[in-house]
């Protein structure tokens, strides 16, 4: 399959002054406008152009669809290239629709129209697609053509010290060339948090030990906006830079063959790739990808943050054994659309170094002087036995009850826990940061994920196994 590329025209830097609602779908058209300032709802006009593009100064809302990928729970193997080919020009349509709408807010209507008939005749061949796989129709697909545009919230400029647990920031702007930049209110003070962590107590046959591989950092600056597991055969399938550490072969064009034959930046030869999306700092500063896919014409502007240390390790379950897991197993963390998906499958905590009994979801910490920004991703821990993925790439897969336990008909496995930390200027309050992300996302905390697919020779997996269930730590 060739690669194919999605080149979208540099968004304008733009500071929000109103927002709208928008829904337009099957079941009719409802509107309401109104001013960033407080107007009340019908202040704007009501054929969505706002409360008038000439007195309007910017847009700040976002677009939000249905996530079609999400509600598969069947796709049969020979549908499955031609399903994932769609999802991702539906991911591309809404990219260009939210871009469309930055460019021209009062085109809120017609972008929304013809962005609903170009999903529907999307919609129809994933339908299509996994009926000729020889699997049942799904239902309900067709509902979820129409889209919406929702308010979006004022960017973050510098956040100073005094406001920091307030909200509040500096004047001056983010350097987010995109005009779609963290908002004020996606930033909290560190020490305004309280501690929140808690874990099942550990029961008689816990496995206690620890694996751990050391892949390095990224050092070399390997990028790329591809998804290889959930956009396969697809370039740009993320429309986000992600770091890259284990793997040499990741990228959207990887198989199992390619991945097994690959070498590694992984210290103990896991073969394994691990992946998250880049964070960067919202300096206005031009990155090499500055003019790339993914990059500057995305939204996704500023210095990269290389990784001031990576973490790899796989723990044990606070309830018993665990058993290995399959060679390319394939399991995606967090929701890079937790922001219009809402945090059913949010995943990722943010923290600083000498406070992470304190983890935040939908917030970027700040962190005071000598301490660090935190990402920490805790993977999935429970696996069905059977599948190395599923549909949606979620179902196979499944995390922890309260007590530690897996849910009927999952085995525990080794869990994969992803430490990365960065030294962030200033701790975030000198310029804010943010992590790429799709553009209509709006680099929101909550839709952090990390990625992994165990790569993983059956002796090394053996291994780690070992290591878990005797209580050892190995390195």
């Amino acid at each position: 399959m060739s690669p194919r590329r999605h080149t979208r025209g540099r968004l304008r830097n733009k500071t929000a002054a109103w927002a709208a609602v928008l829904v337009l779908g099957g079941a009719g058209t409802a509107l309401v406008a109104a001013h960033a300032s407080g107007a009340p709802p019908g202040a704007g006009g009501t054929d969505g152009s706002g409360p008038g593009t000439a007195a309007a100064a910017a847009w700040s809302g976002t677009v939000d669809c249905p996530d079609v990928g999400d509600r598969l729970r069947e796709v049969p193997a020979p549908a499955r290239a031609e399903v994932d080919r769609l999802l991702a020009r539906m991911d591309a349509q809404t990219a260009d629709a939210y871009q469309a709408l930055v460019r021209d807010p009062g085109a809120g209507r017609q972008v929304l129209a013809g962005l609903r008939d170009r999903r529907a005749t999307a919609v129809a061949g994933v339908a299509d697609a996994i009926a000729r796989g020889g699997a049942a129709r799904p239902a309900g697909l067709e509902g979820l053509s129409g889209c919406r545009i929702t308010p979006g919230p004022q960017p973050a400029g510098n956040v100073s010290a005094d406001a920091a647990g307030s909200g509040r920031s500096g004047d001056r702007g983010s350097g987010n060339a995109s005009g779609n930049a963290p908002a004020r209110s996606d930033f909290v003070d560190i020490r305004n948090v309280r501690p929140n962590v808690n874990r099942p107590p550990r029961q008689r046959n816990a496995s206690t030990g620890s694996f751990r591989s050391r892949c390095g950092t990224n050092r070399e600056g390997r990028f790329n906006s591809d998804n290889v597991i959930v956009a396969p055969g697809v370039s740009n399938g993320a429309h986000h830079m992600h770091d890259y550490v284990g793997n040499r072969a990741s990228d959207a064009f990887a198989t199992n063959d390619s991945l097994a034959a690959a070498g590694t930046t992984c210290a103990n030869g896991d073969q394994s790739t691990y992946y998250w999306p880049v964070l960067r700092l919202q300096d206005g500063r031009r990155e090499r990808d500055a003019d790339a896919p993914g990059g500057g014409t995305e939204g996704n502007s500023g210095t990269i943050l290389t990784p001031k240390e990576v973490s790899i390790t796989f723990v044990g379950s606070p309830a018993g054994r665990v058993t290995a897991m399959p060679r390319f197993l394939r399991i995606i963390t967090g929701d890079a659309k937790a922001f219009t998906n809402g945090t059913a499958n949010a995943n990722a905590s943010w923290s600083c170094t000498g406070f992470e009994d304190r983890q935040l979801r939908a917030k970027y910490p700040l962190c005071p002087s000598g301490s660090d920004v935190v990402r920490t991703f805790s993977f999935q821990s429970c696996w069905n036995g059977r599948d190395t993925d599923s549909a949606n790439h979620r179902t196979h897969v499944a995390f922890a009850q309260a007590d530690g336990r897996c849910p009927r008909g999952f085995r525990a496995v080794p869990q994969l826990v992803q430490r990365i930390v960065y030294a962030v200027p200033g701790g975030g309050r000198s310029a804010p940061f943010a992590v790429d992300s799709f553009p209509e996302q709006l680099h929101k905390p909550v839709t952090d994920h990390g990625d992994f697919i165990n790569v993983m020779r059956d002796g090394l997996m053996r291994q780690a196994v070992d290591c878990i269930n005797s209580g050892r730590r190995c390195r």
